[in-house]
């Protein structure tokens, strides 16, 4: 199954117990179609089992042992599940649910992936808002900047380093507020240096746009971040009360931060090209 490469070497994230749940209720379903024990080695395989168990009983307790380690990487827990029923699917004596029937126990249960043949693709909460390829109103080294710090963030996500993913892209987000430094407002020029000075500026001089809303909530969201005892992806975490930014949370953080860059280089562009009119 195609995926994400570094799925394959750090998980993005595990599969939600209920799902695997599902999953084994699915797996009793086929195996009572033919020789169980024999059945129940397939799958424990696939899951990554060693050997063979020493009866029916004991190869079913391994299977189930084998899936809630692998369930600790959904991809490849998913991958296994799913190539171990195409095997079976190709021999025509077995009936295994198909995969409409494995998606829907995906979305069900808010796993974050779709299986899409031969593809296995990141959908809802756990795909990254997607951004342009260039922005306008920057130079080529800008750009440059720009997009490398974007699949930074999405690298380290998918490395299941969340925390860093979040200060990438925060770091990006500030970066791109200063960028405003110099741009008029129609009415006077962006004159602060600073991320939270720019951005009381253009939050005066844009008063009544939506540019002033989206700042609100951008330097809160960057506030909360900062803080040791919030996101502390910037000043440290407090050891005491801090909390620790976990997959779901960095996703999110990094999916809010890309749709307010965006939205700021849009209003980058419509400035600059207003400076030159």
């Amino acid at each position: 199954m195609k995926m994400e490469a570094s799925w394959r070497f750090d998980t993005p994230g595990p599969m939600p117990p209920e799902a695997v749940r599902a999953v084994d209720a699915l797996i009793d379903k086929v195996v009572a179609q033919g020789n169980r024990w024999s059945m129940l080695e397939h799958f424990k395989g696939h899951f990554g089992g060693v050997g063979r168990s020493s009866s029916e009983s004991w190869a079913q307790s391994d299977l189930s042992d084998s899936m809630w380690h692998a369930a600790e990487n959904a991809p490849l827990f998913i991958e296994s599940f799913y190539e171990a029923c195409e095997v079976l699917r190709g021999d025509g004596s077995i009936a295994v649910p198909d995969v409409g029937r494995m998606n829907r126990i995906l979305r069900d249960h808010g796993v974050g992936y779709e299986i899409r043949p031969p593809e296995l693709i990141a959908v809802g909460l756990h795909q990254p808002i997607a951004v342009p390829e260039r922005y306008q109103s920057l130079d080529e080294k800008a750009q440059e900047i720009v997009q490398a710090s974007l699949l930074q963030s999405e690298k380290l996500l998918a490395e299941g380093n969340p925390r860093q993913a979040v200060q990438e892209i925060l770091w990006l987000m500030e970066s791109v507020v200063t960028a405003f430094k110099g741009l008029s407002t129609g009415s006077a020029t962006i004159e602060e240096k600073y991320f939270n000075k720019i951005a009381q500026e253009l939050r005066t001089k844009k008063k009544g746009q939506t540019i002033e809303q989206v700042l609100a909530w951008l330097t809160t969201l960057h506030g909360y971040l900062s803080s040791p005892t919030g996101g502390g992806v910037r000043h440290g975490v407090d050891l005491k009360s801090g909390i620790t930014v976990n997959p779901d949370e960095g996703r999110l953080y990094c999916n809010l931060i890309r749709s307010y860059v965006t939205f700021l280089m849009t209003e980058h562009d419509r400035m600059s090209r207003g400076v030159q009119e």
